[in-house]
């Protein structure tokens, strides 16, 4: 099954929701599921260089880079890298590509699934 997840928070707004997205996304890889992630808005932080989490945080890009290196796609929203974010300038981790929002349609059309967080 294909399954597309999309975020948008960024990654240490002071929830778990990007924690819990990319726990499920490991759960996800455990049952075969052919998984993409997508990143938009002030998720794009995520994927960059030199973020550091909020002290006592897990830190989300290390998970995302491990998902990452199990094969998993990531694209990052190339607009929203030059309008969103607290950490503009920060190069982009190895594996996350930047992508338009027609590559985002295309995905969502060849997904069984779609997930937004």
């Amino acid at each position: 099954m294909k399954i597309l997840i999309i975020l948008n928070r960024n990654p240490y707004d002071g929830t778990d929701i990007t924690w819990n997205a990319l726990r499920l996304c490991e759960k996800l890889l455990e049952r075969k599921a052919d998984l993409r992630i997508f990143l938009m808005n002030d998720s794009v932080d995520l994927a960059r260089e030199g973020v550091e989490p909020l002290a006592g945080s897990v830190n989300l890009t290390e998970m995302l880079i491990g998902l990452i290196g199990k094969g998993v796609p990531v694209k990052i929203c190339g607009t929203c890298l030059l309008r969103c974010g607290m950490h503009k300038g920060k190069n982009l981790i190895k594996g996350a590509a930047e992508a338009t929002m027609p590559e985002l349609a295309e995905w969502i059309e060849e997904c069984d699934k779609v997930l937004s967080f």
